[in-house]
């Protein structure tokens, strides 16, 4: 079928031929349609923009069969503005000649995009150095060095590589979890229990696209835990500090999984908290990283310490 096009993208309808069938989603996609590169696919399927027989998947391993309906939206590419160095200072935990970890804070996005075309950790990254856009031109120039994100609300330690190899090490590293991921959160609430494991599928809310949401097909894998160290109240709102731990990576996986139990996360004003516990702004920190070096593959640990913002509110509980 010939595609559709409109001034804001392109719609295309594919069908998987046999020698496709047991494919992962991406891989196949890749193959009907070579024009977009696998890295480009795999964030359109994230972003909910394929349908796979009618239904939304966002899986780029999901395997396909043959005669499988694939309708991929491909929106109109914008101009590539490239990223400008900007003298920004940043918190940095630790350097080497492999590797930064830093403690971003909060309101910082990790790179440009849409509505952040400066301010973000890639702009200070350039400022720092400004060869290293050059240095990551194979890999993708325009988030050099970026391993992994964090919510632009969200603060704490985040793993920025310095070489290309170093880079591919490190996001391998994450991708197979050898990495431990320790949250600090201030949720609403009190819990019955004081230690719990959600492990369920996320993915993209069914009636709000800009959002994400435990569901019960075509989401991707989640696996987060929790303890409660901590209750009260803040300004009289019952309250919880909750130290958590994520053995997945999915875009926004604390904030959903926490709001699923009917605690969002205190300020969070996408899923809730906000009206609940008001807050200077997401109460969520990512606080402990343990990571393979991606040299000599020794584990090494980071903690950042909690930000003013949190602090007070932690102080407040009582």
């Amino acid at each position: 079928m010939q595609p559709e096009n409109r001034n804001d993208g392109m719609i295309l309808n594919l069908t998987v031929p046999e020698q496709f069938a047991g494919m992962r989603l991406d891989q196949c996609l890749a193959k009907l349609h070579p024009e977009s590169s696998r890295s480009r696919l795999q964030s359109l399927i994230r972003k909910g923009s394929v349908t796979l027989n009618g239904t939304v998947c966002d899986s780029p391993k999901y395997s396909v069969a043959a005669d499988d309906h694939i309708v991929l939206v491909l929106p109109a590419e914008p101009e590539a503005l490239p990223a400008k160095a900007e003298q920004i200072d940043l918190d940095i935990m630790y350097e080497d000649d492999f590797m930064f970890v830093i403690n971003k804070p909060a309101g910082m996005v990790v790179h440009p995009a849409a509505g952040n075309w400066s301010g973000t950790l890639v702009n200070a990254l350039l400022g720092r150095d400004p060869d290293m856009a050059e240095d990551f031109e194979n890999a993708d120039p325009a988030r050099p060095g970026i391993v992994h994100r964090l919510d632009k609300d969200t603060s704490g330690c985040l793993v920025v590589a310095k070489t290309p190899d170093a880079l591919f090490r490190l996001s391998e590293a994450f991708s197979t979890r050898q990495v431990s991921k320790t949250y600090a959160a201030i949720l609403y609430g009190h819990f019955a229990a004081q230690t719990g494991e959600l492990h369920n599928l996320i993915g993209r809310h069914p009636a709000d696209r800009k959002k994400m949401a435990v569901v019960k097909s075509g989401g991707r894998e989640a696996v987060t835990r929790f303890r409660i160290t901590k209750t009260g109240t803040v300004n009289g709102i019952k309250a919880s500090f909750a130290e958590i731990r994520i053995f997945t990576g999915r875009t926004h996986q604390i904030r959903v999984h926490m709001a699923s139990l009917g605690h969002p996360v205190a300020g969070d004003a996408v899923y809730g908290g906000a009206r609940k516990l008001p807050a200077p702004r997401q109460m969520l920190h990512a606080w402990k990283l343990s990571i393979p070096h991606p040299k000599t593959g020794e584990m090494i640990s980071f903690e950042a310490p909690f930000p003013e913002d949190f602090a007070e509110m932690l102080k407040k509980l009582d």
